[in-house]
């Protein structure tokens, strides 16, 4: 069984991400600021800590777990994200810059940091946003969040390219609406056709067998609007 680190684990998508691998069979890092949704579950194979994915002291603390707990990562799902709805006009350099540590800064710092032990059969599979891709709806309030969810799809096909021989693929889901807290925080009161659950079995199952067909891709994962 492999090897996970997933981030943004507390609740949501990710949290169930958790009970689809760790039910699996699967060996875990679950890293998210507040750990106890996580050890609630009291899943074997399941680690987890207070983790801020924009702290470098944070990022080095995971390499270093990495190393001497497993000398090697098969998957890492960047699912940790940050949500801000504002209009622009309201919305100061210092939103901007706070959402980017999370959203783009963050993912980028922890795939650096877990690169050394991750190989040719490795996976790296950043959660972004229909918001993000070129041509799809957007929705006002949303441009911070979603102009940062649009440079993690163009980090991972970069990501790609740079690593196409040595390894790991680097592949995006660009998911639409699922029913999550940040959802409703982002749609009040909209009700999404896909839960949390439902969402998370579907990355897991492209977590695991995604590499073997694609790299440097996004694939849109939505059947509404938003």
């Amino acid at each position: 069984m492999g090897k996970v680190v997933i981030t943004g684990t507390s609740r949501g998508i990710g949290l169930e991400l958790v009970r689809e691998f760790a039910t699996a069979g699967h060996q875990l890092l679950a890293l998210s600021r507040n750990e106890k949704p996580v050890t609630a579950l009291g899943l074997s194979g399941v680690s987890a800590w207070p983790f801020d994915i924009t702290l470098g002291e944070d990022l080095e603390r995971a390499a270093l777990w990495v190393e001497q707990h497993w000398g090697g990562v098969d998957l890492l799902i960047h699912n940790a994200g940050a949500l801000l709805l504002k209009p622009f006009s309201e919305t100061s350099p210092r939103d901007f810059e706070a959402l980017y540590r999370v959203n783009v800064f963050g993912v980028a710092g922890l795939t650096r940091a877990l690169l050394p032990w991750m190989g040719r059969g490795g996976h790296v599979v950043m959660i972004s946003s229909m918001g993000g891709v070129q041509g799809s709806a957007k929705f006002p309030g949303l441009s911070a969040y979603s102009s940062s969810k649009g440079a993690l799809i163009t980090l991972a096909e970069l990501l790609a390219e740079e690593y196409k021989e040595q390894g790991p693929a680097f592949n995006v889901l660009a998911l639409g609406a699922v029913q999550t807290e940040m959802l409703e925080a982002a749609f009040p009161g909209y009700k999404a056709p896909v839960s949390a659950a439902e969402m998370a079995a579907f990355i897991r199952d492209f977590a695991l067998k995604g590499h073997a067909y694609f790299n440097g891709k996004v694939l849109p994962v939505s059947n509404s609007t938003p």
